[in-house]
């Protein structure tokens, strides 16, 4: 008898549908894209209405050969691939491979039963809307990709490329490096009274802090030591007393719900995650865990990839349910929706549990630890959003002493509200400073004006500006986001795309670009404006939303781009100058031919080379130290990069030693044997340490684990 087939994207989320599903429905998996564009040619007829030319993917023969097999002997077919455009043209690209007559499209917003079978009672057609917008951002991606790149090969160096939405990633990380290298520092001073409210019976006195505030009733400006050490004098030998106490209740609201940005920030802010791994657990999470007999296999959140803060009423109703019988009536909010920002896409909701009842701890025995981690962020973060404000009782005392104002602020938390459950993250020190204002300012005196108070010092304190700070990935994404560039299924792929094509380069989490990415980033601002245009960018961002939300026309955006961009390419080539690379001087000499050594780049990063090249063909390496020692002769275990630009790890006395390992070799050894550990990192981006002589021995307690730090455990 035939069976209904579904065909998703992930085979884990096959399998996590199948277990939940009647047993007549078949499940099978596409394992993502079928087709698409071919790699050697630019497989776009800009003559004929940008038609684009598909072909199967390599080495899909066997899953396609399988799919229509299945296809061809079902009842029905739905096609249930993610619920974006990227998910719908894939529909798309499966029901022309398979020659579908009526294929039902459904979307799974969450990989749970009940979500499952309300999709498959309510299926529509494919979305051509949507489908065309991803074709048409496929395609201008192409024609800037396959059109600029041969350029820079030809002028600048091999193995470079472009991309339309890279290139203006790269321009804001260059253009924040200038602002850093240009900026002036501006001195400035902070003059802060210690004062002392005397207390009855012999008690100690109050002992609290107040700082200059203003002068001549205007907003204090001590740019000077001369000017600050005259503010000391005028009020040293005053008498202070309290001018005014100002006392009111404050209130603070949580944070909306994740998007996907929002989850990225929070994820590197807190839990140290680099963007992909972030999305990568997300994806496992979505895509459904086994939480044992009772429960089956679930996904344990929303889908990852929305830039919605909505949530639909059964969440906001569950959450507040969940809120009201946990902590009591007192912390559950009114049921609050958040306003999106302009621009915001509302096809999916925020990202939240599944389950507000299925708390962490309730998961953590099924979990892996890095996914609990972000599980619990979510699901806090998700909770807080529908509970109660945080209220505050806040008191202002101003003391004036002839020409300058002195103020102390004090914050005293009066109800915890969402903070019982959660609190934002801050992008820096300064910011989390700053938030002290809430609860974490000290705790002043009971005063009254004209009350007398005793001065028992005053400090002056030289500062100076500091230049804006540069990108982290998650400051990176926000600043994407809130320029309009990207979507938030892009975002992940730009932040590892610039690293990978060697533009920019991370040095303590921050983004600093490569001399190469600088040079790349200076001929695209010159001979392709619109290229590295944010506002540009941005605007052609609107107008693909225009095709999938209005059924805009995807070729006549395409044609509007492609005609000024091919004028554009015409006079690049006429104009642009070949780039002549510099090498960076060493204080090392050749050990063949004993000229200078000296530093060049290419394509897989930096090397030291022979001056008398092409004469002199020797090179070697730039090596990275990880602090451990060879297993083998005792040198030091450094980074290298094979020929195809995979990262590997080996001794330095290579090839007197042949030591290699494909993973990370720590400096501490097992604990249990004192043989050599690694950093094992597996598919979702976790990491662990492990033993090479036993990978059962406990490493669980070695120093510096390998989870928390994600800059350590890029896989090789």
């Amino acid at each position: 008898m035939a069976k209904p087939l579904i065909i998703v994207e992930s085979p884990t989320k096959a399998k996590t549908i199948k277990k939940f599903l009647p047993p007549r429905f078949v499940v099978k998996a596409s394992v993502g894209h079928v087709r698409d564009l071919p790699k050697s040619t630019l497989g776009v007829d800009v003559d004929h209405d940008f038609a684009p030319k598909y072909l199967t993917i390599k080495g899909k023969g066997d899953i396609i050969k399988e799919l229509k097999a299945a296809a061809k002997s079902a009842s029905e077919v739905y096609l249930a691939t993610d619920p974006d455009r990227e998910g719908e043209a894939i529909a798309w690209h499966l029901a022309e491979i398979l020659k579908l007559e009526n294929p039902k499209r459904i979307e799974l917003h969450e990989i749970t039963k009940d979500a499952a079978l309300a999709a498959i009672a309510n299926p529509h057609e494919i979305d051509m809307p949507r489908v065309n917008a991803q074709q048409a951002r496929r395609i201008l991606d192409r024609l800037v990709g396959y059109k600029i790149s041969p350029l820079l090969w030809a002028k600048v160096r091999g193995g470079l490329s472009a991309g339309r939405v890279q290139s203006v990633a790269v321009r804001l990380i260059v253009d924040r490096e200038r602002e850093i290298n240009a900026f002036i520092p501006r001195e400035y001073w902070s003059i802060t009274a210690r004062l002392a409210k005397q207390q009855a019976n012999g008690t100690p006195p109050v002992i609290f802090p107040a700082e200059l505030y203003q002068i001549d009733g205007a907003k204090a400006e001590v740019t000077d030591g001369k000017t600050a050490a005259d503010v000391v004098a005028a009020v040293k030998d005053a008498p202070w007393r309290v001018s005014s106490v100002k006392e009111r209740e404050t209130r603070r609201n949580a944070a909306a719900p994740f998007t996907t940005s929002t989850l990225q920030q929070e994820a590197s802010r807190k839990l140290k995650f680099r963007v992909r791994k972030t999305m990568q657990l997300a994806q496992a999470l979505y895509e459904g865990v086994d939480l044992g007999s009772t429960e089956g296999t679930q996904g344990l959140i929303t889908y990852m990839r929305t830039d919605s803060t909505r949530i639909a009423d059964s969440a906001r109703e569950s959450a507040r349910e969940f809120v009201e019988t946990t902590y009591g009536k007192e912390f559950a909010g009114a049921g609050r929706q958040f306003k999106m920002r302009e621009g915001a896409q509302d096809a999916h909701e925020a990202i939240r549990p599944t389950s507000v009842f299925r708390t962490p701890d309730s998961v953590a025995a099924v979990l892996k630890r890095d996914e609990l981690r972000l599980y619990r962020l979510i699901w806090e973060r998700f909770v807080a959003s529908q509970m109660a404000p945080a209220v505050f009782d806040q008191t202002t005392i101003d003391m004036i002493i002839g020409r300058y104002t002195f103020r102390s602020t004090g914050s005293v938390l009066k109800f915890a509200g969402f903070t019982r459950v959660y609190e934002e993250g801050k992008d820096d020190a300064a910011a989390a400073a700053d938030d002290a204002a809430d609860g974490k300012k000290p705790l002043l005196p009971k005063v009254t004006v004209d009350e007398r108070l005793d001065l028992k010092g005053i400090d002056p304190k030289q500062h100076f500006t500091e230049p804006p700070p540069r990108f982290t990935e998650a400051s990176l994404v926000r600043v994407l986001e809130e320029n309009g560039i990207g979507r938030p299924s892009t975002y992940s792929s730009i932040v590892e795309t610039i690293q990978a094509r060697g533009y920019v380069e991370q040095i303590e989490r921050r983004f600093h670009p490569t001399d190469i990415g600088i040079q790349v980033n200076d001929l695209l601002a010159e001979h392709f404006k619109d290229v590295v245009d944010p506002n540009f960018t941005a605007q052609m961002e609107r107008e693909l939303d225009g095709v999938a939300d209005n059924g805009d026309d995807w070729v006549a955006v395409l044609r509007t781009f492609y005609d000024k961009f091919s004028l554009e390419l015409i006079a690049a080539e006429e104009k642009l100058p070949k780039f002549e690379q510099r090498d960076e001087p060493t204080d090392e000499i050749c050990p063949t031919c004993g000229q200078p050594m000296v530093i060049k780049t290419g394509r897989f990063g930096k090397f030291i080379s022979c001056s008398g090249y092409p004469e002199c063909k020797t090179t070697k390496p730039i090596l990275k130290d990880t602090g451990a020692k060879c297993p083998k002769d005792g040198g030091m275990v450094v980074e290298r990069k094979s020929r195809k630009g995979r990262t590997f790890f080996g001794c330095a006395n290579y090839p007197k030693c042949d030591f290699v390992s494909w993973d990370r070799v720590v400096p501490e050894p097992c604990p249990v044997c004192g043989d050599y550990v690694v950093v094992k990192t597996k598919r979702g981006g976790t990491a662990r340490f492990e033993c090479h002589t036993d990978k059962t021995h406990d490493t669980s307690k070695m120093t510096g684990a390998p989870q928390t730090e994600e800059e350590e455990l890029e896989p090789v």
